[in-house]
């Protein structure tokens, strides 16, 4: 499953902005989750393949490179398979054995089911019970771990997140659980960031606890949201490690503005039109800031001044664009649904001065979703400070680090992940890295890891 805000941590966006990509999630039937075929195939000379769940009756393939594409069932138990995420195909075909042989085959290519040391476990945080899952390479020795941290999205981790197989069957372990009110967990779906991290501290004890001696470098892993949550819960507990991917250190707010700057000048809009345009931005963010308690007025007049502006239809944002078609009525009424506890003011370069760990940051250059120039700005700044910040940016890569292609009507389809970005993850939990990852460019600090 791919959701807008990526494959393991989605959106930097908030509930607001993703709010059909979760109506449709919710409304669906995973009907492969708990599929037998769902797993990770070691492949000859050393190659991987990762099958993941999905919300239809389908299938998706994963490899370590990045690429992937969507299996579609034909006959005699062989499946076809589409690029990435258009519906265009791309050659490449899959054929199971039953089950219990843990056999498929690749392009013909015949490929074995990869054995884990799996736990499940349920905690407790702040009095709510958390579900969550210990998933280490066979064997006793002493292995990293990767707490993964869920981004906005408000279906289970357990079920979808694919680096829960793809990191152990390259020697990392994993502890993946679903945040509260979401999957098996109890509680109530928040964006409550202090909550959140509160939670993201208590599984990385679970997951110490249950490696034992296992256990050798433990840290966090967070997309998107959990880009601001990692570094937050890594300055309450005692990580080896915190690695944000296409997260930001701008506040929620400031998050809203930038993608309005960002995507009003990909359409070529004046400095003028993008000014008029913030102020609507900015009486939005009176309305959500207050829990939708007052702003209506001023919120109101401007888009009524303005709607018949030819910008007026370019206006998005995080949630500013979501807003500006409701009526008042409806966005009072819907004011508990559009604001879920989210922390506005969040900010994240004040725990970055309390942080001392080894931090890895990977964005993408084409992020529309969460753009990463000011993030970028302020990391470069707390590497000159000495902070063990690595920076990576990806080319070409977008929100989730998924490379893209642009349609006639300028809409982009994702068709992988560029090579090397699963590769950079397993090496910083490890407590290596090499000079180079695909096209990224690496900004090392000199205290890396």
């Amino acid at each position: 499953m791919k959701p807008k805000n990526a494959f393991f941590t989605i959106a930097a966006s908030l509930v607001l902005a993703a709010a059909p990509t979760i109506a449709s999630a919710r409304g669906a039937t995973p009907s492969s989750v708990g599929d037998c075929r769902v797993g990770a195939y070691s492949l000859p000379r050393g190659g991987v393949v990762e099958i993941d769940p999905s919300t239809s009756n389908a299938l998706r393939w994963r490899k370590w490179d990045g690429e992937t594409g969507a299996l579609v069932r034909g006959r005699n138990n062989g499946w076809t398979s589409t690029r990435g995420w258009t519906d265009e195909p791309d050659g490449h075909a899959v054929t199971f054995a039953p089950c219990a042989t843990g056999e498929l085959l690749f392009d013909k290519t015949p490929g074995h089911r990869i054995a884990f040391d799996i736990t499940n476990a349920s905690f407790v945080s702040r009095a709510v019970a958390l579900a969550g899952r210990l998933v280490l390479p066979k064997g006793k020795d002493a292995v990293p771990i990767v707490v993964l941290i869920h981004g906005s999205e408000n279906y289970s981790a357990l079920d979808f997140y694919a680096l829960q197989r793809l990191l152990p069957a390259r020697g990392v372990g994993v502890f993946v659980y679903d945040k509260r009110g979401t999957g098996r967990s109890g509680g109530v779906y928040t964006q409550n960031f202090d909550a959140l991290a509160d939670d993201a501290v208590a599984a990385m004890a679970e997951a110490r606890r249950l490696a034992g001696t296992r256990a050798d470098r433990v840290g966090f892993e967070g997309g998107s949201q959990g880009g601001w949550l990692a570094p937050l819960a890594a300055s309450r507990t005692r990580a080896d490690f915190s690695i944000s991917s296409f997260g930001l250190l701008v506040t929620p707010l400031e998050e809203d503005r930038e993608e309005i700057v960002l995507q009003m000048k990909l359409k070529h809009h004046t400095q003028a039109e993008i000014a008029k345009a913030l102020e609507i931005a900015d009486a939005a963010g009176v309305l959500v800031t207050s829990n939708f308690t007052k702003g209506y007025e001023r919120f109101d007049a401007l888009r009524t001044e303005y709607k018949a502006a030819p910008w007026y239809k370019d206006l998005d944002g995080n949630f500013t664009g979501t807003l500006a078609p409701l009526s008042l009525a409806e966005m009072r009424a819907r004011a508990k649904e559009l604001n879920p506890d989210v922390s506005w003011h969040y900010d994240g370069m004040a725990v970055q001065a309390k942080l001392g760990i080894p931090q890895l940051w990977i964005q993408g250059t084409d992020d529309l979703d969460a753009p990463s120039a000011e993030t970028n700005r302020r990391l470069r700044k707390l590497q000159s400070l000495g902070k063990p910040v690595t920076i990576a940016l990806f080319p070409h890569a977008q929100h989730g680090i998924y490379e893209y292609e642009t349609k006639p009507d300028g809409k982009r389809f994702d068709t992988r992940n560029p090579e090397g970005y699963f590769a950079l993850l397993r090496d910083f939990a490890v407590g290596r890295l090499d000079a180079k990852y695909g096209d990224s460019n690496i900004s090392m600090a000199k205290n890396a890891y």
